[in-house]
This record gives C-alpha cells, structure tokens and sequence, in this order.
C-alpha cells in the first residue's frame, strides 16, 4: 500500500501589499523607542534578509476558513473524487478566523467544521478538527492522515493550511512586513500497489526546553497603545540560530528513515519564513552529508507571496507540482522532502516520493 497526496490546491488572495507600501509606517523598537535609521533603509535591510517584495492580504469579507474553503475546492477537484468519500477534514492554523478590523480570535465552531459546511458534505461519517502545531502545521496534518489510513479508518483525508496573519500583526514591529495570508490544501490517499511511493518516512520533534516562546504573542511596541489586543512577536534572531541546526537534522533524520541518498532528492519545499533562513536550512542538510548542494533544489514563493504560516508549503507544492514556477518542476518518481519549523517549537519533515 502506498499513501499519495492525489490532488492539490491553493488560494492566494488577490490584494497585493509591496514593501514601498510601508514606507511611511511608524516602526519602533521593542522598548518603543524610534529607529535610528530612515524607513527606506529598513524596508531595504528586510528586502536584503527575507527576499520578501510584496505580500498577499486577503479580501476584508474573507476569512481564514474561507481560504481554506477556496483551497479545498481546488484539491478535489484536481484529485477527482466524491467530496463525500473524505473521511477527515484536518485544517492547520494558529489564529482561527479573526474578522477584518477585529483582533478577537475565533475558532467556535472549528475551522474545519466551517469548511465541511461550506463544502456541503453530508456524511456525518466525515470527521473534522483543526490542528494547532505553528507554521509546521499542514506537515503534521498530513502525517496524522497517514497514519490513520495506515491504521486503516480512513482512506481519503483532506488537509488544509490556511491562514490570515495579517490581522494578527502590530503595526508598529517591522516584522509585521514578513506576515501574509493564504491557503494551501491536499488530499492524501491509500493506494494498492506493489511499489513503495508516496509518504516513505516522517520525522517530528518538539523543543519545548528552551525556545517554547521564540514565538508568541504580546503587547504593540507602541506605549501608547492601551488596547488589551495581543500580536505576534517573535525573537528573530533565536528562531534563526535554531533552525538553522534542528531542521537539517530532522531532514537528514527523516531520509535516512527513509532508506533513500541525499543524491536521490530532487527537490525540498521548506516553510516559506524567510529567504535567509531556508537558504541556510539547505546548506547545513548538504553540509551533514558533506556533499556539494544540489543546484536549484529549494523552489521559493516568498519573495511575492510572504510569510503564511502553515499555507506556505501546499502553496508553493501546488505551484511547482502544476508547473507554475519557473525552473522547477516534477516528475514520477522524484524524491522530495517537506520540512518546516514553527512555534513551540515544532520541527518535522516527509520524505515523499511523487
């Protein structure tokens, strides 16, 4: 038996936010100081760090569900089959449905109960629940489908990433710059066969130690500022450094799990967080075999699409897998890893062969 994902599909919103759009946002530091240095120069040392040149926002009467809705049409659509088949609906996200213009939290009922009523799927033999596991989220989410066809009570689940991290950004933090919205979904399904493809080994880890609240949310850099409302934060810095070392590890743990060669992966789709980082991700996975780095291994959405948590990789996979990035592209029986780390910390990875 092999697990496959079957079907895939995205929503990106059509509001496009460009860096020059901030130019004239108040950015202060964490004590509510001003920076030194002029908006100009800060937006073009984030351009230099995170490749980020523009970002998507969703529409003000949609919310997360929503995306996720839009991007769970396409996925079955593109994997053809009976809606009413799906035996979970697992959506990964970790802010639920904030309404524009709100910052209030909302995920009664859960996201994926909501898109299972927008999808008008009836069989109540279609169980729904929503997954909190950070940016790492739809990668969990399609390990947990694994195994429950593995264990077999199901046989087609569908899992969606969707967030809209744009309502959950302080102003005046000039990482609010690298938040974006969208949805990423797939299908994953058991099929009969003689050969091993699909899903070959996963990892998972949570670093709870140290780095639990690298990210987390907190109050705006703007003393002035005497709401109750809560934003995402985030120490850059520690986040990088441990990425940098976990999530190679993990890679490197997950294909050898897999009883696959480094010289065999063709492609890794990372969490879209920041250029830099993924760039160094990569170079300390070849680094841990100590053979050179694969030329055009690591396809990236982010310099147009951002930071979307948890939708990132659905996106950018659907984008490459349909042949609308440029210079990438997937044939049968490629090897390729999905790896992602997040708030928790979480880390984990797939080894999947298409």
């Amino acid at each position: 038996m092999s697990i496959y994902i079957t079907g895939t599909g995205s929503y990106i919103p059509e509001i496009v936010k460009k860096n020059q759009e901030f130019i004239d946002a108040k950015f202060l530091n964490s004590d509510g100081s001003d920076f030194k240095v002029s908006n100009e120069i800060i937006i073009k040392k984030f351009k230099s760090i995170t490749g980020i040149e523009e970002r998507r926002y969703a529409r003000n009467d949609h919310n997360a569900s929503d995306l996720a809705f839009f991007a769970a049409e396409n996925a079955i659509k593109d994997a053809n089959i009976d809606q009413e088949t799906i035996d979970y609906i697992i959506v990964s996200h970790n802010f639920g449905d904030i309404k524009h213009g709100t910052k209030q939290i909302d995920q009664l009922p859960s996201l994926a109960s909501r898109v299972k009523y927008n999808l008008g799927i009836n069989n109540p033999d279609c169980v729904c629940y929503d997954l909190i596991f950070g940016c790492p989220g739809w990668i969990e989410g399609v390990i947990q489908a694994n195994a429950f066809i593995k264990a077999g009570i199901a046989k087609k689940c569908l899992v969606i990433g969707a967030e809209t991290l744009s309502r959950t950004v302080d102003t005046n933090d000039r990482d609010s710059m690298i938040f974006a919205d969208g949805a990423g979904a797939t299908i994953i399904e058991k099929k009969d066969e003689n050969f091993n493809h699909g899903i070959l080994s996963h990892k998972t880890c949570t670093f709870s130690a140290e780095n639990t609240f690298d990210l987390f949310l907190g109050d705006s850099f703007d003393s002035n500022n005497k709401s109750n409302n809560k934003y995402i934060k985030m120490y850059g810095h520690r986040i990088y450094e441990f990425a940098i070392t976990k999530v190679p590890q993990a890679l490197k743990d997950c294909l050898e799990a897999s009883g696959k060669s480094v010289t065999d992966v063709k492609k890794i789709f990372l969490h879209q967080a920041n250029e830099k980082m993924d760039d160094a991700m990569v170079d300390r996975f070849y680094k841990l075999y100590d053979t050179p780095r694969l030329e055009n291994v690591m396809p990236m959405s982010i310099g147009k699409l951002g930071n979307s948590s948890v939708a990132t990789i659905p996106t950018l996979f659907d984008l490459v897998k349909n042949n609308k990035m440029e210079n990438h592209s997937l044939k049968k029986g490629d090897i390729v890893l999905f790896g992602s780390v997040g708030a928790g910390m979480n880390v984990n990875a797939i080894t999947y062969q298409i």
